[in-house]
């Protein structure tokens, strides 16, 4: 039985609840005692994935350049005001 990606998330939640056996969730959707297990066993190992928060990294990523440029733009701005010096006093 081919089953969509969610019937197979929603089998596999139900399984992790625990109200129903496993034979009884099998037997209401069709499907192998031993698939729903490896369903199980898959959503409870990648569970973290789900809460795991990206923007952290990006928004990481995103300071550390911004820093970077800020840094860089004072360099610049500490050399021509170097500069700006030593053409006023060679004139």
């Amino acid at each position: 039985m081919c089953l969509i990606y969610g019937v197979q998330v929603k089998i596999a939640l139900e399984a992790i609840k625990g109200i129903k056996p496993l034979t009884q969730i099998a037997q209401e959707y069709e499907v192998h005692p031993n698939v729903i297990g490896q369903w199980k066993k898959i959503v409870q190992e990648n569970i973290r994935i789900l809460f795991t928060d990206k923007r952290t990294k990006e928004a990481r990523d995103k300071d550390d350049l911004i820093d970077q440029l800020y840094r860089t733009v004072g360099q610049r701005d500490i050399e021509l005001a170097w500069l700006k010096k030593k053409l006023h006093l060679e004139s």
